[in-house]
């Protein structure tokens, strides 16, 4: 081999003249004896110039200059021989050449890619059927990953070329390293006339990749309506599970994703087992997930239940708590669930403080208060006592809507908030009249504080204060929603002002809550 030819970054002399298809001057340059077997940076020869570039007869001079089956196969840096470039391209004659002169139909690349893979790539069906003329085997691997020539043809929705691998004995069941089979590419990517075509020849519409996802599964995730339409049609199962859980079905990953056409033909032959089964997951969940108001709608519409099961795998208690995890979509979706007749918990409250959705938490207070009864006080109090540094943002909402106070004045509130937190609360209760239980736990608290907190537990609660207790222990929850009712008393503004505890608010700071409150409903119209 005579190196004083090759260059860092370009061909020899006898490969340009083949890249160019130069015929006379490379039989000039073989006469006077030039190497036919000098690579450049890439590891490309003359023999891959004159193939890529469909250089007929320079291939057939370089063949006879050396008709080895080694300069044959001679590879590129990439693996590439003579007979996987003149496949990628397209190049009929050549490849016909090549294949006479004893280049192997299943050699591959470094990648694994076969020159049968590449020609489907190429789209040209002349050259797949000279290959496997030529004895290249249409089963098998014929890529790195596993993905053969039948997975391309279907991909590409080659349906000629699918139609003659399907008659040389392609296998339809073959899998990629994923376990995907040519059916679930055409789910996939859309591909229906290759997905029409493989069902008809009998392929599994119920096949299952590593990972258990079908491709009915598949079809609706990526919103392929015609697909999913054709697979129901032919004993695709909507309720054969699609993940390791075994809860995951084609209806959540249409709900998930808000291809609602899809969901129209899932919802009535999908098992209800779903909806509230134990250890099963709602697909209501996968429409508050992806914050799919259409496909949330159906969903309760044809009576899957707003309220759902307890969904340890996401670590929600309802589709309202999952809800608090949205932002812009937040107060639609809500509205949505409450229509159809979700309850409000103290759980949803809780989590509300847990995140600092402070909206929402308002919000909700105006949308669905009172919440009877509360089974989880415990738990709202440690969420609570963790928010009491914005409780401005919440707390003169709850106690304004009617919360009792008493059920906050335990000892996580009393021995763990600051004294400006605590002398709110109280300012919506006769402190001087509370439970002895609650009284000693007070008093023991006082005992240790700054002098403002004394001086208010001592203090005696005056008249009018007692008249405003007196007065709000009459009013009804749905009074409490909102100020309007006690703006149309025939009192003076300032006693409405009074009863409404704008004193209390104006004292601590607090903003108006009426107009906070009125942009948020505004928002969620």
């Amino acid at each position: 081999m005579d190196f004083t030819e090759a260059y860092s970054d370009t061909c020899s002399t006898v490969g340009l003249a083949a890249r160019e298809g130069n015929v006379k001057v490379l039989r000039k340059l073989l006469q006077k004896g030039h190497s036919i077997d000098i690579a450049d940076n890439r590891g490309w020869m003359p023999i891959h110039e004159a193939a890529y570039h469909n250089s007929v007869e320079c291939l057939q001079m370089l063949i006879h200059a050396d008709s080895s089956e080694n300069y044959i196969k001679t590879k590129t840096f990439e693996g590439f021989c003579a007979l996987h470039l003149a496949s990628s391209q397209g190049h009929w004659k050549i490849v016909q050449m090549l294949l006479e002169a004893g280049a192997d139909p299943n050699v591959t690349t470094s990648e694994e890619t076969t020159p049968l893979f590449l020609a489907v790539e190429s789209g040209q069906i002349d050259v797949l059927k000279l290959l496997l003329r030529g004895g290249a085997k249409v089963n098998g691997s014929h890529s790195m990953c596993g993905w053969n020539a039948l997975h391309q043809a279907t991909f590409q929705e080659n349906t000629d070329m699918v139609k003659l691998l399907l008659k040389k004995g392609a296998n339809m069941e073959c899998q990629d390293d994923f376990g995907i089979t040519p059916l679930f590419v055409a789910a996939q990517y859309g591909k229906l006339e290759s997905l029409c075509l493989l069902i008809s020849s009998g392929a599994n519409v119920n096949c299952q990749a590593l990972d258990k996802a079908t491709p009915l599964f598949i079809a609706a995730q990526e919103g392929h309506t015609s697909c999913v339409a054709r697979l129901l049609s032919s004993g695709a199962d909507p309720d054969l599970y699609c993940n390791e859980d075994n809860w995951q079905l084609p209806i959540h990953a249409a709900a998930q994703m808000g291809h609602a056409q899809i969901l129209d033909l899932l919802i009535p032959l999908t098992n209800r087992i779903c909806d509230t089964g134990p250890d099963k997951v709602s697909p209501v969940y996968s429409a508050v997930f992806g914050g799919h108001e259409e496909c949330l709608k159906k969903l309760l519409q044809c009576g899957y239940s707003p309220s759902a099961q307890m969904c340890l795998i996401f670590g929600y208690t309802s589709p309202l708590c999952m809800a608090f995890q949205k932002d812009c979509e937040f107060f639609r979706i809500v509205n949505i669930l409450l229509k159809y007749g979700a309850q409000l918990n103290e759980l949803h409250l809780a989590y509300c403080l847990k995140y600092e959705t402070f909206s929402e938490f308002r919000y909700f207070l105006k949308k669905s208060y009172p919440v009877e009864p509360w089974y989880h006080i415990s738990e709202f109090i440690v969420h609570a006592v963790k928010a009491q540094k914005k409780y401005k943002e919440w707390l003169p909402a709850l106690l304004l809507a009617g919360f009792d106070p008493l059920n906050m004045l335990c000892s996580s509130w009393i021995d763990a908030v600051s004294d400006d937190v605590l002398i709110f609360t109280l300012e919506f209760t006769n402190w001087r009249r509370l439970p002895p239980a609650i009284e000693k736990m007070l008093s023991a608290r006082a005992a240790h504080s700054a002098a403002p907190l004394q001086e208010h537990v001592a203090s005696v609660p005056s008249l009018s204060h007692l008249c405003r207790l007196e007065i709000w222990s009459g009013l009804k929850p749905k009074h409490l929603q909102s100020d309007i009712f006690v703006n149309q008393l025939p009192l003076p503004r300032s006693l409405q002002n009074y009863l409404l505890y704008s004193d209390i608010l104006r004292r601590n700071d607090v903003p108006e809550l009426t107009v906070i409150q009125d942009e948020e409903i505004r928002e969620a119209t």
